[in-house]
């Protein structure tokens, strides 16, 4: 068989691989639309895992990465069944969800920091680069999620969200402060960087009086954001609230604003 002939077989399989994924799953906010709780987990430990293993062909996923070490850990990137500009960042080993004691080890992988890495899956999407400040992760509370594997959704915030972030921004710091997005109150605090580097934002929610017994309450939400003395984050955590996935906006609409002027904090 030829490469050009061994290029074709391996993207009709992955297309049906995506095909079979789409028909068998259902991933959603919600755990009464799930039809499969441990779907993102089958799809990444038996389909996307062993093909990059054996071909380096990480389908269905879009990619796999492996810290190469014995027993480590490692992630895949997924795009959501729901379509658009929606990706989702899924351990590789099996992590329940934000209340898994694992996020917090000291081995620990920063799955915040690979998630905003891999938001360059947005902008293919969209055909243009996206600026940072319209990014936003999301991990939904164990009562607010369908799927019982640790999993970061990658969208673009929702364009209120995106206006309450910047009207915030300059009076937040390093300490938590309230703020009401979607009728909700969260807290909120900034970091400062181009990237997460060493700030993983699991432990900065687990330093919150009362958390780290009780994570699984809690969503996350980071969004990029462009503050006057420079790039960084808002993280953003709720208790009790409806899952920060819903703060974000798989069409993104913000992004389809891309070429006209915007003003900047």
């Amino acid at each position: 068989m030829s490469l050009l002939q061994r290029r074709a077989v391996a993207r009709t399989l992955r297309s049906i691989l995506r095909a079979a994924f789409v028909i068998a799953t259902t991933v959603a906010a919600e755990p009464s639309q799930s039809a499969n709780r441990n779907a993102l987990r089958d799809i990444v430990q038996e389909q996307c895992l062993p093909h990059w293993l054996q071909q380096k062909d990480p389908a269905p996923c879009e990619r796999v990465y492996l810290t190469g070490q014995p027993g480590s850990d490692g992630y895949a990137v997924l795009a959501d069944i729901k379509g658009g500009a929606h990706f989702l960042l899924i351990s590789v080993h099996t992590i329940t969800g934000i209340e898994s004691p694992e996020i917090l080890g000291s081995q620990a992988l920063n799955y915040f920091a690979a998630a905003w890495q891999a938001r360059d899956r947005l902008a293919a999407v969209l055909g243009h680069a996206i600026p940072r400040d319209d990014v936003g992760l999301a991990v939904n509370p164990e009562h607010g999620r369908g799927q019982d594997q640790l999993h970061i959704h990658i969208e673009c915030l929702g364009p209120e969200v995106y206006q309450i972030l910047h009207a915030s921004a300059a009076r937040l710091n390093e300490n938590w402060s309230s703020i009401r997005l979607a009728g909700r109150d969260y807290l909120a605090l900034r970091v400062m960087g181009d990237d997460l580097g060493m700030n993983n934002p699991f432990e900065i929610l687990a330093q919150l009086p009362g958390a780290r017994p009780a994570m699984g309450a809690y969503t996350l939400l980071v969004a990029g954001m462009q503050f006057k003395d420079g790039p960084g984050f808002i993280v953003v955590t709720g208790r009790k609230v409806p899952g920060a996935e819903l703060l974000l906006d798989s069409t993104c609409a913000l992004a389809g604003r891309g070429q006209e002027p915007r003003a900047r904090p």
